[in-house]
């Protein structure tokens, strides 16, 4: 069943100039990006965005470092592509996420992890919802759709 998620690299992504590399992966992988975008998040939408974390102890931190510099977030398609891009990111930790992933190869520590990515449909599309309009979504066919899935 195809279905859509969130994921955005985060400002140390954006700044080692890590973008195209991991775009690469999800692109290799036959996952359609849909929308996309560079920006600066503000304080708001950061604290709206982690407020499930609002009462933990590195909350203010992950607010200060997520608005720190541009982030690229985006509208990620395929089948299944919540499970899919979850195992792709990896743990995390960086230090407990597997050598493949994306974490497991670019990210430092667990407070420069590289990438967000929705964890479930509920999140997906609140995710979703907080950064993009559904006026910027792209629908489109790739070439090799029906080789992809079939």
């Amino acid at each position: 069943m195809r279905q859509r998620t969130f994921a955005m690299l985060k400002p140390d992504a954006v700044k080692r100039r890590l973008t195209g590399k991991i775009l690469s992966r999800f692109e290799e992988r036959g996952i359609k990006i849909i929308a996309a975008k560079t920006l600066m998040i503000s304080e708001e939408l950061a604290k709206t965005h982690y407020g499930e974390h609002s009462e933990k102890p590195f909350f203010n931190d992950l607010v200060s470092y997520i608005t720190s510099g541009p982030v690229f977030a985006m509208v990620l398609e395929s089948d299944d592509v919540i499970a899919q891009v979850r195992k792709m990111v990896g743990a995390t930790n960086p230090k407990e996420a597997d050598v493949g992933t994306i974490r497991g190869d670019y990210a430092i520590d667990l407070g420069r992890n590289v990438i967000h990515a929705s964890d479930s449909e509920e999140s997906a599309v609140r995710e979703i919802g907080l950064f993009f309009d559904e006026s910027e979504f792209c629908d489109y066919e790739l070439p090799d759709e029906d080789i992809i899935y079939e």
